[in-house]
């Protein structure tokens, strides 16, 4: 996997609307000006919009050959370090006839987003880049007031930090209110709780290690089957982390997934998994339930490491995975641990 130069201050970040492209509607243009603010004055880094990013919802949904082209066009510009999601949608998939992968792979930068840009990170590990699950434009930059601390220190540490061995730790509050997105709200911060779970390994024993590979649960039907889908052998001695998105989907649905990865033989190669905690911890007991059941009694393996509830994806706060790189799960201190940094200087 090729890694992306890390990021440091004076950097240009390019902002994409790659799905849904409510960013650059009236009602919610404000929360592009939220997260411009705070990306040049928090984080020290330049931002632009690429050509299309804010033309509003209408004009995106009908134009997913222009959303890609921002996106080329971002890889292709030497002067852009950084590549943000604006956020996530339903129809990324929609761009991926005009990828074009060398462009990618020749043109290596951070890319990041989650949510349906999982499309787009499955597009970055065809290409052989190292991208990053975490953050977007109008969620976690725009949010009302400030950043969650949590989420602020991992773009930090992940996307501008230089180390050998990096620790994902669990955050010690998170926030399940909903805000509604309108400028009335802008001064209204979200009530904390304290994490009481904390990780919790709900299958397998000792220590493993792979590299990570994964994204939202509900995107992958809409990938299975494409050129960008990882092959079994991309899949073997992966650790999986996958989360569930805000639409909050059935128990059900987690169990047909789950299902489904088992009859790839997927869920065979893997060395460990890791799932997030469900926005609001809606289904919290119920996801543990039915994803051990297909796991461990549907498919017998019982020593396959299951680290829950980490905070990633749609969880209040999220932090950062890097695809590709190397983890380790160890089920009795309960740690996950990144085993090499995600970029180069």
């Amino acid at each position: 996997m090729i890694k992306p130069k890390r990021l440091k201050k004076g950097d240009k970040i390019a902002v994409v609307s790659l799905s849904w492209g409510g960013l650059g509607d009236e009602c919610f243009l404000h929360k592009y000006h939220i997260a411009k603010e705070r990306l040049e004055n928090e984080f020290g880094l330049e931002v632009v919009c690429m050509p299309h990013a804010l033309a509003g919802s209408e004009f995106v949904a009908a134009h997913p050959e222009l959303r890609a082209k921002d996106l080329m066009d971002a890889f292709a510009d030497n002067t852009i370090a950084g590549i943000f999601c604006a956020i996530g949608g339903d129809d990324t998939i929609r761009i991926l006839p005009y990828i074009d992968f060398s462009m990618i792979r020749d043109n290596p930068k951070i890319f990041m987003g989650y949510s349906d840009s999982t499309i787009n990170h499955f597009m970055m590990y065809k290409a052989g880049l190292v991208s990053f699950y975490g953050p977007s434009v109008m969620c976690e930059f725009g949010e009302y007031v400030k950043m969650f601390d949590y989420t602020k220190r991992a773009v930090e540490d992940v996307l501008f930090g230089k180390w050998e061995r990096y620790s994902l730790l669990s955050s010690e509050v998170w926030a399940d209110d909903d805000i509604l997105w309108q400028e009335s709200n802008q001064n209204m911060l979200h009530t904390l709780k304290k994490e009481v779970h904390g990780y919790e390994v709900i299958n397998g024993t000792g220590t493993v290690r792979g590299h990570l590979l994964g994204g939202c649960i509900d995107v992958f039907m809409m990938a299975i089957g494409t050129s960008i889908w990882p092959s079994l052998e991309e899949w073997k001695d992966a650790i999986l982390f996958v989360e569930t998105s805000e639409d909050k989907p059935s128990p059900d649905f987690i169990t047909w997934t789950f299902r489904n990865l088992a009859a790839q033989g997927i869920l065979k190669v893997i060395r460990g998994i890791i799932v997030g905690k469900p926005q609001g911890e809606t289904y919290y007991e119920e996801y543990k339930s039915t994803i051990t059941q297909v796991v461990a009694e549907e498919e017998h393996l019982w020593e396959l490491p299951i680290f829950y509830n980490v905070n990633f994806g749609h969880a209040k706060p999220i932090g950062v995975i890097p695809y590709g790189i190397m983890a380790e799960l160890n089920c009795q201190s309960k740690t996950i641990v990144l085993l090499e940094c995600p970029t180069t200087e």
